[in-house]
C-alpha cells in the first residue's frame, strides 16, 4: 500500500490538463503505439469536438523509480465552473492534486476555487506551470502569483510543457515523493466510496470506487449501505485504458465493480460499499448533495417517448450525478421533466448527450432559477417555474437567489465588466489587485440575471481573458413580475418567465419581435402579445398568407370584388377559431439568445 499514489489534475479551462495527462500516460508506458492520440482520456465524442473535459476520467499507471514499482491512480477533471461537482468527487478519491497553471494566462478564477476545494480536503498540492514552451509564456510572473496564492517555496513549483514533454519526469518524481500514500487498514472491515458510475447495455451498471479500508475479492457478497441492496461482485478490477479485471483489491486502490445491477436507482454516487457478513461500523461521509442553479423543462417531441426519456435521464444521471429531474406537465408541450442543471453549458451538454447517446429529440423551455414566494398568510413556497406561481393577489413578496461572483481580469477591461455587472443588477462588494495588472472584482448578483447570456458576454468584452466563478450567497426580496406570452389570446406556458419589473417591458417587446421572425405564417392572422397579469405591454402581428381572390375580376363593379374579399375574410375568421399555432423549437431557444 505504501507504493500507491492517488492524485487528480485540477486547473482552469484550457490550461492543458488533458494534454499533460497524455504525456504522463506516455512516459509511464500506459498508452503506447496506435492507442496514443491527443487527449486520450476525453473519450466522449462531444468532449473532442468542443475541446473541453466534461467527465472526470480515472486511469491507473505503473511507474518505476529508485528501484521501486509504484502504482499511480490519476483522475483528470473538467475545468469549467458548470462541472465543479465532478471535480469535488474526484478530489474525494485522492490524496494529492496537480495544480496546473497556464504560463501565458496565469491564475484564473476557476484555478482558485478548485484549489480551495482541494485544500478543504487536505490534499497535497503540487503546483505545475504548463505551456512553458510558448513564446508568450511568463513563467517568472506566474511563479510569483502561485507563491502568493499558495505560500509555497519557489523550488516546489515545476515548469513543464504538455506539448513538448518538458518537465514530465519532474512531475512524476514529485508525485512519488510528495503525495502521501493512502491511509487505511487492509485488514479492517471493507469500506469503499463510490465516486462515479456508468451504464453499460451488456453488463448493467458499473460503479467506480476507492477502497478506504479492507479488501474486496471477486465473488464477494457486498452491500451498498444507503440503498441496503446486496450483490455478488461478479467482476472487480482496475481502470487502465480499458477495464482490467483483478482477483483482489485492497485499501488505497481505485477500481470498478460489476455486479449485474440493472436499475439506476440502486447506485448512488457517494455511497459506501461494504461486506454483508462483516459490515463496517459507519458509512464514509459522501459528497454534499448538489444544488442545481438553473431549472428548465425537458419535453419529448413525440408524447409517446415520455417513458424512453425517463429511462434516458436515469442512465445519464448515473454518469452525471449533478443532474436532477422530476416529472411535470405543460399545456403547450404535454408531459416532460423539470430538470436542474449547474449552469447553461451543463444544460446544453445534457441536451446534446440525450440526442447522441440515447437518440432522444427533446424541446427545452426557457431556463430559470428557483424563487421563494411568501404569501399573505405567511407560508413559503419554493417555485421553479412561472406556472407554479400562486395568484398575484395572494403573494406578499418574492425572494430571488443572489450569488457571490468573483471575476478575475486584466485592469484594461475593468470598465466594460463593471458596466455589464451593474447592468445585470449587480452590487460591487470589493475590488483588489492580485498581482501586476490583474484584478479580482467581487459582486453580489441575482442568479436569474446571469443564467442566460452573462458568461458569453463576459468572455467577449474581455477578449476571453476574464475568468468567472460563483457560489450561492443568499435570498433577497425583489420586485419580480410574471411575463406571459400569448398567441391569439392563449398563454404559452413554456415561454413565460419571471423577470424584474424594470426589465419586463423591454424584454417582452424583444420577445414578441423575435417570435414574429420565427413563427411561420399561417392561413390566418396571429397576434403575439406580451402580458403582465391582465395588462398587455407589447404586441406584434403575423399577417395571414392570402390568396389573391380578386385576380379573376378584371374591371367591372367594385361590389363584386368586395363580395369576394368579404367571403375570404369570413373564411379566415372561421379558421382562426379552430386553427392552432405551432411554436417551433427554434423559438424556445431564441429566447436564450435575445441579444
Amino acid at each position: 500500500m505504501k507504493n500507491i499514489r492517488n492524485f487528480c489534475i485540477i486547473a482552469h479551462i484550457d490550461h492543458g490538463k488533458s494534454t499533460l495527462a497524455d504525456r504522463l500516460l506516455e512516459r509511464t508506458g500506459t498508452v503506447t503505439g496506435k492507442d496514443m492520440e491527443a487527449q486520450v482520456l476525453d473519450d466522449m465524442e462531444l468532449e473532442r469536438e468542443r475541446g473541453i473535459t466534461i467527465k472526470s476520467h480515472a486511469i491507473q499507471m505503473n511507474h518505476r523509480e529508485g528501484g521501486q514499482d509504484y502504482v499511480l491512480n490519476l483522475i483528470d477533471t473538467p475545468g469549467h465552473v458548470d462541472f465543479s461537482y465532478e471535480v469535488s468527487r474526484s478530489i474525494a478519491a485522492c490524496e494529492g492534486a496537480l495544480l496546473i497553471v497556464d504560463a501565458s494566462q496565469g491564475i484564473q478564477a476557476q484555478t482558485i476555487s478548485n484549489l480551495y476545494m482541494a485544500i478543504d480536503n487536505d490534499l497535497e498540492i503540487i503546483p505545475v506551470i504548463n505551456k512553458c514552451d510558448l513564446e508568450s509564456a511568463k513563467p517568472d510572473e506566474v511563479e510569483d502569483q502561485i507563491v502568493e496564492l499558495l505560500g509555497c517555496e519557489r523550488e516546489d513549483i515545476i515548469r513543464a510543457s504538455g506539448k513538448t514533454g518538458m518537465g514530465i519526469d519532474d512531475v512524476l518524481h514529485a508525485i512519488v515523493e510528495r503525495v502521501p500514500a493512502p491511509k487505511g487498514d487492509p485488514d479492517a472491515p471493507l469500506q469503499a466510496l463510490i465516486f462515479d458510475s456508468v451504464f453499460n447495455p451488456f453488463r448493467g451498471i458499473i460503479a467506480y470506487f476507492k477502497i478506504e479500508n479492507g479488501r474486496m475479492r471477486t465473488d464477494d457478497f457486498v452491500k451498498f449501505v444507503s440503498t441496503g441492496k446486496e450483490y455478488h461482485a461478479d467482476e472487480i478490477g482496475v481502470l487502465k485504458l480499458d477495464m482490467d479485471p483483478r482477483p483482489e483489491l485492497s485499501a488505497g486502490n481505485v477500481g470498478y465493480i460489476i455486479s449485474g445491477i440493472k436499475s439506476s436507482k440502486e447506485v448512488k454516487v457517494g455511497d459506501t460499499i461494504t461486506h454483508v457478513d462483516r459490515p463496517c461500523e459507519k458509512a464514509i461521509d459522501g459528497f454534499e448533495e448538489v444544488k442545481p442553479m438553473v431549472f428548465a423543462g425537458v419535453y419529448p417531441i413525440e408524447t409517446e417517448d415520455f417513458e424512453n426519456l425517463r429511462a434516458s435521464l436515469e442512465k445519464l444521471q448515473l454518469n452525471d450525478a449533478s443532474l436532477t429531474f422530476q416529472p411535470e406537465s405543460s399545456a403547450a408541450l404535454g408531459f416532460g421533466f423539470r430538470c436542474g442543471f449547474l449552469g447553461l453549458l451543463h444544460m446544453e451538454i445534457v441536451q446534446e448527450r440525450l440526442g447522441r447517446e440515447f437518440n432522444m429529440d427533446v424541446i427545452t423551455t426557457v431556463p430559470n432559477v428557483s424563487y421563494k414566494v411568501f404569501d399573505k398568510k405567511g407560508n413559503v413556497y419554493e417555485v421553479h417555474n412561472p406556472s407554479g406561481l400562486p395568484d398575484i393577489t395572494l403573494i406578499d413578496h418574492i425572494e430571488e437567489p443572489y450569488i457571490r461572483a468573483t471575476v478575475i481580469t486584466q485592469s484594461d477591461y475593468i470598465g466594460p465588466i463593471m458596466t455589464l455587472c451593474l447592468g445585470k443588477r449587480g452590487e460591487l462588494v470589493k475590488q483588489e489587485y492580485i498581482s501586476g495588472n490583474r484584478m479580482e472584482i467581487t459582486f453580489d448578483m441575482p442568479l436569474g440575471e446571469i443564467v442566460i447570456d452573462f458568461y458569453d458576454k463576459l468572455k467577449s468584452i474581455s477578449k476571453g481573458y476574464a475568468s468567472f466563478d460563483y457560489h450561492l450567497h443568499d435570498f433577497r426580496e425583489s420586485k419580480l413580475v410574471k411575463l406571459d406570452i400569448l398567441l391569439n389570446g392563449e398563454s404559452v406556458d413554456a415561454l413565460s418567465t419571471l423577470t424584474h419589473a424594470d426589465n419586463a417591458v423591454r424584454f417582452g417587446r424583444r420577445m414578441c419581435e423575435k417570435l414574429k421572425e420565427l413563427i411561420p405564417r399561417q392561413q390566418f392572422d396571429i397576434a403575439i402579445q406580451a402580458a403582465i397579469g391582465a395588462k398587455i405591454i407589447a404586441r406584434e402581428t403575423i399577417k395571414a398568407v392570402r390568396k389573391d381572390v380578386t385576380a379573376k375580376c378584371y374591371g367591372g363593379d367594385i361590389s363584386r370584388k368586395r363580395k369576394l374579399l368579404e367571403k375570404q375574410k369570413a373564411g379566415k375568421k372561421r379558421m382562426k377559431q379552430i386553427g392552432s399555432v405551432e411554436v417551433p423549437q427554434k423559438a424556445f431557444l431564441a429566447v436564450l439568445k435575445l441579444d
